[in-house]
């Protein structure tokens, strides 16, 4: 098996790279981030004549200096220096960083500047992903670099930073080892003569990959959470017109985004605002009302509400409980999507009109938009029929790659141990299906990869990190 945890020749650029680090736009600061061997003589020539210049100072130091541009001799800004130096920097490599002023121009005048000085524009992710070829961090600590960007709650903050700080690499890395480790000694045994195996090897053996596969499944368990947690969960509001479908979303959204009128139809297009909702971003839609109708206009309204119904991970059925119902809410949840429906019964600060039957295989919720009451409930029973609970608070959650690849790990080992179980004779596809699950545990982490994994991980960064 090929191991490339360490940095692939083949692969490393050795080139200076520089680019704007900071996000564009009026500020007090912008920095310039430059890495690579010859990154403190690139800062040299942007100081000439300076007394101790960049590549003379030692590392985790910094000094305020008169940028000039190498090839103009023009001053461009004032700007603090720091010094890192190899290992001990994000890249693991020597790097400076230029704190100038902030701007969209005197950012760009700084970044032009390094660029004549010797540097070459960092692609997106290059930084992370250098940082991720000299062993600063593995596979999936530098996708939770961009997992932490990207954040848009505090959970899913929460998530990123644990990730990071190695919640998930050290588990994958730990299980990769174990794996690694069955499959050498399998392998060692090829060698032995016919009748040499040691007793019990085998049944260890199995053991040993099912305790693996036990991990494997509560990690791939935690997909669902993880993609609601960063790609967020489309919740539709539907119902018969005026069944408070808009009131309930200024409720929930805390300001009137939608218009509310008592003419029936008054929504005629889908409105969506997103909020987060107990750490889970939540793209909320409100919808025309469900109705045949002869208005072109609303017609059109109602087959969009229709079609972003079916797209939905939920759908709150709303029911007005204050007035009669003219069909069964059986039949009506018959017509959507099974397994994603849940009722709620709306204006509870109003007089009941009649019984309400709702079937038993459906969860309910009784709410008044206008006075609140049953708001913080319906939030909370949202958060939890999509699966995020605060009991999984803090645990390590997977991507689709990353649970794409503990499929795979899972189904070699489940191969591997069924060989295991036929004794000697199936040693050698047991070693085969062992190389095949430590492979997809290390791609996970980096201790595998190829150049198009690479590109694949680090195009979804921004260029500056």
């Amino acid at each position: 098996m090929r191991n490339l945890s360490s940095v692939d020749e083949k692969c490393y650029n050795t080139h200076v790279i520089a680019a704007i680090a900071t996000a564009a736009g009026p500020a007090g600061v912008s920095i310039v981030r430059v890495s690579g061997a010859g990154a403190l003589e690139v800062g040299d020539r942007l100081v000439p004549g300076l007394r101790c210049p960049p590549s003379q100072r030692a590392a985790g130091t910094f000094f305020h200096a008169r940028v000039t541009h190498p090839a103009t001799g023009d001053v461009i800004d004032d700007a603090v220096f720091l010094v890192y130096r190899a290992p001990h920097s994000y890249t693991g490599e020597d790097t400076l960083e230029i704190q100038g002023h902030g701007g969209a121009l005197p950012s760009r005048r700084l970044l032009e500047a390094v660029l004549a000085a010797g540097a070459r524009l960092a692609e997106p992710g290059e930084f992370t992903r250098r940082a991720f070829l000299n062993g600063r961090m593995d596979l999936t600590q530098a996708e939770a670099v961009c997992d932490l960007i990207q954040s848009r709650t505090e959970r899913a903050a929460h998530v990123a930073r644990a990730q990071l700080d190695g919640a998930l690499g050290g588990r994958v890395a730990s299980l990769y080892d174990a794996v690694t480790t069955v499959c050498a000694e399998v392998e060692h045994l090829l060698d032995f003569d016919e009748g040499e195996l040691p007793p019990l090897f085998t049944e260890r053996a199995s053991e040993r990959l099912t305790a693996c596969m036990t991990e494997m499944e509560q990690l791939a368990a935690s997909w669902h959470e993880g993609h609601l947690i960063r790609d967020g969960a489309l919740v539709v509001l539907a119902g018969r017109p005026n069944a408070g479908k808009s009131s309930l979303m200024n409720a929930l959204l805390g300001t009137r985004r939608a218009i509310v009128h008592d003419l029936p139809g008054t929504t005629r297009d889908v409105i969506e605002e997103s909020l987060a909702l107990y750490g889970v971003p939540v793209r909320l839609v409100d919808t025309a009302g469900l109705r045949d109708t002869q208005d072109g206009v609303e017609r059109e309204g109602v087959e969009r509400a229709r079609a972003v119904i079916h797209q939905a991970d939920l759908i709150l059925y709303l029911v007005d409980g204050s007035v009669p119902q003219s069909e069964t809410l059986a039949e009506v949840c018959a017509a959507l999507p099974a397994g994603r429906v849940m009722v709620v019964v709306t204006k509870c600060d109003l007089p009941t009109s009649g019984t309400l039957e709702i079937p038993s295989e459906l969860a309910y919720m009784r709410v008044s938009a206008k006075s609140g009451e049953g708001l913080e409930a319906l939030k909370r029973t949202v958060a939890e029929t999509l699966g995020v609970t605060e009991e999984t608070y803090g645990q390590p959650i997977v991507s689709l790659r990353h649970v794409t690849e503990l499929r795979m790990a899972l189904e070699q080992s489940q191969e591997a141990c069924a060989a295991l179980d036929a004794g000697e004779s199936g040693l050698v596809l047991a070693a085969g299906h062992l190389r095949g699950a430590a492979e997809a545990l290390g791609r996970m982490i980096g201790r595998v990869y190829t150049e198009d994994l690479l590109d694949t991980i680090f195009s979804r960064f921004c260029v500056g990190k």
